[in-house]
């Protein structure tokens, strides 16, 4: 049966079969080979190539990707042919995907029969059927045509069931084979025929059901452009592939045209349609110094920019490599199917061949009919309809989210998501723009103030924090003077410190003042005052005094209102937890409407309280931008990185990355998680439900043969449409 790949894992690997690891990276000392294999795009196929390659010591980890069919070999040198070679003698084509994919495209053709052959298997069936309803003739007048369309559709279903025998593996191949060559020797050529028409019916609809899985990450693929028109060294426009563009390269791209590059505008000013990227609704502004992501589309002017990353490396590229590699690991529910299946298929077996022969022998009741339902059994006891009722959600789901903007790094997270009861908040660039704007500058002596907030300015330039740049803005502005900084040092959660003009300067927060001891009464009236306006404050402190005070506010995103709320209303609480003073932090959260608020906390602190709310069982996420919250992140069920756009870390880091600093999509992500989950139980419920009703029907000698590949066939389709379903917008 045509199944899809397993999705999603935790921060583990599962084991092979031996004590090897599932390899996600080359191990030591080995080399890595991507083997494209046709025929494999089933659970089963896996498990045999699997069982196959572990014993060979040479291999070192095996990673599967069966929605590309793409095996992934870590192996010693020079035992790539010995890898080949046992997969060929499980009968299937393997081909090193640097070869290309063209030449196993007939084999992947071949592997199945064709529509009209399944046409004519069909009719020779019914017609198998209508010779025994109506009694017509010999016995030997409805055994030909039976005989003829189970060889025109069902040779590829043999050979790959003998193959499973051989390498003692019951899987719906070996199942299928066992039940139609025992109806034959019972005589039961119509429903041998019937049964053998209907599977290879149901594995070409669900193939092609399939093919809309592997099409959305296809989609993806080729969003991007595969030629760029670039400049050349006499100064004309060319166009070329975009895979020998060098890095630094100047690109035009015309109004209407994709982008083929990351890069940054160098000329020129258009507007940007960002959502195959980040999910935007509305087109972004880009104009000199912005940057431009591959897959996305200009709009309105002619852009020039130059080439920040290779085509390999581009932001969608990294998006692409992120949904395979999820794709190539399994999910909590995933786990739990295939352990199921690996027991229920051989208990069902033996069950079966109890029933074919118990019954007979201490009943004395007749053998022909205890076989049949034996017969009847094992088609009951196929597991596809169980084992594809989770990999195909799980792939629509990352797929879906994807598209979305949210770059989920593995089926786990996407499933635990659900669980999700209490999420924290980082407050500068997750909450609010993360751009503050000077608003306060009060001298707190009588020195001189342009000099002093010079000092402020230099120390400020040499920081990223938020806040430090908002001074360094300001100062530009006013066309202050910046001097040599010395000794520079930054104090995690605090401030910065540097020698300025000889002396010792420092530059922090509240706390930072207190653990120099120069807080006073006076100045901490004066920062509580500004600080329950929803300000940052800092203080520009020598060794013996502060010598001056500034003030910055940073204001809310508007989604970010919206996004707690939404939150709130899907049963999450929040919680902001922020470097900035306790009163500021209020203020911010009062306005976003954030359950609570943490101020002065330093990235350890963080860390401890995601650790205490995990100590009390509740499911904590944590947002922020994915370097600076790190542990935090880290700690956290599931960790949220914000703006993850061209961000390199980010998307290597984060559980979820958001591709553009819009929190709504949290919520979004949320509902995505609820509905998975419904739809994976809704798929395993019907899976074992009709297996129950019809092993109660075999039981009771009322189900025939092909009702029972029916309703197993139709039950597998009814599972893949209905995981389907999350693709949808």
């Amino acid at each position: 049966m045509s199944c899809c790949n397993h999705i999603g894992k935790s921060h583990g690997h599962e084991p092979v079969h031996t004590p090897r690891n599932e390899a996600q990276e080359p191990l030591n000392g080995a080399l890595t080979s991507r083997i494209r294999i046709e025929q494999m795009d089933c659970p089963t196929e896996e498990r045999l190539i699997r069982d196959a390659l572990s014993r060979l010591p040479e291999v070192a980890g095996l990673r599967f990707n069966l929605l590309q069919r793409i095996l992934t070999v870590s192996h010693a040198e020079g035992a790539l042919e010995q890898v080949l070679a046992a997969i060929r003698e499980l009968g299937f084509t393997p081909q090193l995907e640097s070869e290309g994919s063209a030449a196993a495209v007939p084999e992947e053709s071949a592997r199945q029969p064709g529509w009209w052959l399944l046409l004519l298997a069909g009719v020779l069936a019914l017609s198998s059927e209508l010779i025994h309803f109506i009694g017509l003739g010999p016995e030997w007048l409805k055994a030909l045509p039976a005989l003829a369309a189970i060889a025109l559709c069902g040779l590829s279903t043999y050979r790959k069931g003998w193959i499973a025998l051989k390498n003692r593996n019951l899987n719906i191949n070996a199942l299928m084979s066992i039940a139609v060559t025992g109806a034959v020797l019972i005589g039961q050529w119509p429903e041998a025929a019937m049964v053998m028409v209907l599977f290879s019916l149901a594995e070409r609809i669900e193939a092609c059901s399939l093919e809309r899985a592997r099409n959305a990450i296809a989609g993806l693929m080729e969003l991007a452009p595969l030629r760029a028109t670039v400049q050349q060294d006499d100064g004309s426009w060319q166009e070329v592939d975009v895979q020998s563009v060098a890095f630094g390269a100047r690109i035009r791209v015309r109004p209407g045209e994709r982008i083929s590059l990351d890069g940054e505008v160098v000329s020129g000013e258009s507007t940007v349609n960002q959502a195959p990227i980040t999910g935007e609704s509305l087109p972004v502004e880009k104009r000199t110094g912005d940057p431009v992501f591959a897959g996305t589309i200009n709009e309105a002017g002619s852009l020039e920019f130059r080439v920040t990353a290779a085509a390999r490396d581009t932001t969608l590229a990294r998006i692409i490599r992120a949904v395979e590699e999820a794709q190539g690991s399994r999910a909590p529910t995933q786990r739990f199917v295939d352990r199921f299946s690996r027991i229920y298929t051989p208990v069902v077996f033996v069950c079966a061949l109890l029933i074919a022969v118990l019954p007979p022998l201490l009943l004395g009741s007749g053998w022909f009919d205890w076989l049949y339902r034996a017969l009847v059994l094992l088609v009951v006891a196929c597991p596809c309809a169980l084992v594809i009722s989770t990999p195909v959600t799980i792939v629509s789901g990352l797929a879906s989210a994807a598209r979305k903007g949210i770059l989920i790094k593995g089926g786990v997270h996407l499933e635990s998501g659900r669980h999700l009861k209490l999420l924290a908040l980082d407050k500068t660039g997750t909450l609010t723009h993360g751009r503050p704007v000077q608003t306060d500058c009060l001298a707190l002596t009588d020195a001189d103030a342009t000099q002093a907030a010079g000092w402020a300015a230099s120390l400020a330039a040499r920081s990223d924090h938020p806040v430090s740049r908002a001074l360094a803005r300001r100062a530009a502005e006013q066309g202050l003077v910046l001097s040599e900084v010395e000794a520079f040092e930054a104090l995690p959660g605090r401030g910065t410190r540097g020698r300025v003009a000889g002396r010792l300067l420092h530059l922090g927060n509240h706390r930072l003042v207190e653990e120099l001891g120069l807080c006073s009464e006076a100045l901490e009236q004066r920062l509580e005052t500004l600080e329950r306006e929803g300000k940052s404050v800092v203080v520009l402190c020598d060794e013996q005094r502060p010598l001056m005070l500034f003030a910055v506010a940073d204001t809310l995103r508007q989604s970010s209102r919206e996004a707690v709320a939404e939150l709130h209303g899907l049963g999450v609480r929040t919680c902001m937890l922020s470097g900035d003073n306790v009163h500021t932090a209020a203020a911010i959260a009062g306005q976003a409407g954030v359950d609570e608020a943490h101020g002065d906390l330093l990235p350890a602190d963080k860390l401890a309280w995601i650790e205490a709310a995990q100590a009390k069982g509740q499911v904590v996420g944590m947002v922020g931008d994915g370097i600076n919250d790190a542990p935090a992140l880290a700690r956290a069920e599931i960790g949220f990185a914000m703006g993850a756009a061209g961000t390199d870390a980010a998307i290597e880091t984060a559980d979820v990355a958001l591709m553009d600093d819009d929190l709504r999509k949290i919520p979004a992500f949320v509902r995505l998680s609820r509905q998975t989950h419904a739809i994976l139980l809704q798929n395993i419920t019907l899976a074992l439900g009709i297996k129950a009703v019809f092993l109660g029907l075999t039981l009771a000698g009322q189900a025939t043969m092909w009702m029972a590949v029916f309703a197993d066939m139709g039950v597998s389709l009814m599972v893949v449409f209905n995981g389907l379903r999350l693709l949808r917008k």
